[in-house]
C-alpha cells in the first residue's frame, strides 16, 4: 500500500506561485507514475500533469508553461510548483500514484492522497 499526504495549499493572489508537495509512504514510489488532478467545487476531477518513473513529464494545456511537476526520489515527494496562477486554477488538488506507467485519466491510478486547498483571489 501506498499512502499520499498533500500539503502547501493555501490562498493565493492571482499571479503569485505556490509549490504543492506530496509525500508518499508504505513503499518507495521510485517506480510510480505520479499525478496530480484538481477538483473545483460542482466539477468533474480534472488532470493537471504527471511524471513517469522514467522522469517523463507531461501537463494539461491549461497550465502549461505555468506548472511543473517534479519528484525527489530519495525523499519520497513529488512536487508540483505553480506560478502566475489564475483564479481559475483554484481547486483541491489531489496527488495520485500508479505502478509504472500511467496517463491523464483517474482510473489509471490506483493511490490517492486526501488533497489539498489551493484559492486564488483574484
Amino acid at each position: 500500500q501506498v499512502q499520499l499526504v498533500e500539503s502547501g495549499g493555501r490562498l493565493v493572489q492571482a499571479g503569485g506561485s505556490l509549490r504543492l508537495s506530496c509525500a508518499a509512504s508504505g513503499r518507495t514510489v521510485t517506480n510510480y507514475a505520479m499525478a496530480w488532478f484538481r477538483q473545483a467545487p460542482g466539477q468533474e476531477r480534472e488532470y493537471v500533469a504527471n511524471i513517469q518513473w522514467t522522469g517523463g513529464t507531461y501537463y494539461a494545456d491549461s497550465v502549461k508553461g505555468r506548472f511543473t511537476i517534479s519528484r525527489d526520489n530519495a525523499k519520497n515527494t513529488v512536487y508540483l510548483q505553480m506560478n502566475s496562477l489564475k483564479p481559475e486554477d483554484a481547486a483541491v488538488y489531489y496527488c495520485a500514484a500508479a505502478f509504472k506507467y500511467a496517463g491523464g485519466q483517474p482510473g489509471e491510478y490506483d493511490y490517492w492522497g486526501q488533497g489539498t486547498q489551493v484559492t486564488v483571489s483574484s
